[in-house]
C-alpha cells in the first residue's frame, strides 16, 4: 500500500494496467516496423502500430483523455486510462502541410473512447501533396509500458479490437 493510494480512487483498487486497443480507422493494420519512416519503424519514438487508411475518419484507439492537439492538426496526444501515452500521427512528413488536409475534432482535456472521432483527414489532399497517409499510433512513454501486443493485422474495420498495451 503506497502512501498516495487513496488518490487512485475511493475503492483503493489500482487502475487496470491493461488497455484494449482498437483500430482507429478503417484500413490495413501494419506492425510499426513496416511504417515507411525510420523515426517510427525503428521505434525511436516508441513502440506501436500503423494503419493504412481506406477513409479519413480517425477515432481514438482506446479510452482516455486528450493531452495535446498539435497546432498543425497532424497529430493528437492521448493518455489512456492506464496511463500509457499515445501519439496518433496522421501521415508521414505531414507536419509540413500546416494543418491543410486535417480537421481535429477534439480539444485538450476531452475524454475519449474508441467511439470518439478525433480527426478527419482529406486523403485526396494528402495524396495531392505527395504524402503517405499511414496513421501511426506510438506509445511515447515506453518507460511506463510493460507489454504491447498487436494481435490483429491486415484489413480491419474501425473499432475492431487489435491488441493490448499494459502499464507498469
Amino acid at each position: 500500500m503506497g502512501i498516495f493510494d487513496f488518490l487512485k480512487g475511493k475503492d483503493n483498487e489500482p487502475k487496470d494496467s491493461k488497455a484494449t486497443l482498437t483500430n482507429l480507422v478503417n484500413g490495413k493494420v501494419i506492425p510499426i516496423e513496416d511504417v515507411d519512416d525510420p523515426v517510427f519503424s525503428q521505434k525511436m519514438m516508441g513502440d506501436g502500430f500503423g494503419v493504412v487508411p481506406s477513409d479519413g475518419d480517425i477515432y481514438a484507439p482506446g479510452s482516455g483523455k486528450v493531452v495535446s492537439v498539435f497546432p498543425t492538426q497532424h497529430a493528437v496526444g492521448l493518455e489512456l486510462d492506464n496511463g500509457v501515452e499515445v501519439l496518433v500521427h496522421i501521415g508521414i512528413d505531414t507536419v509540413e502541410l500546416e494543418g491543410g488536409p486535417f480537421n481535429t475534432t477534439v480539444k485538450e482535456g476531452d475524454t475519449v473512447t474508441p467511439d470518439t472521432k478525433i480527426s478527419t483527414v482529406d486523403l485526396e489532399g494528402l495524396k495531392a501533396a505527395g504524402k503517405e497517409n499511414t496513421v501511426i499510433v506510438v506509445f511515447t512513454n515506453m518507460d511506463q509500458v510493460d507489454n504491447f501486443n498487436l494481435t490483429t493485422t491486415g484489413d480491419t474495420d474501425r473499432g475492431t479490437e487489435i491488441g493490448t498495451v499494459s502499464a507498469k
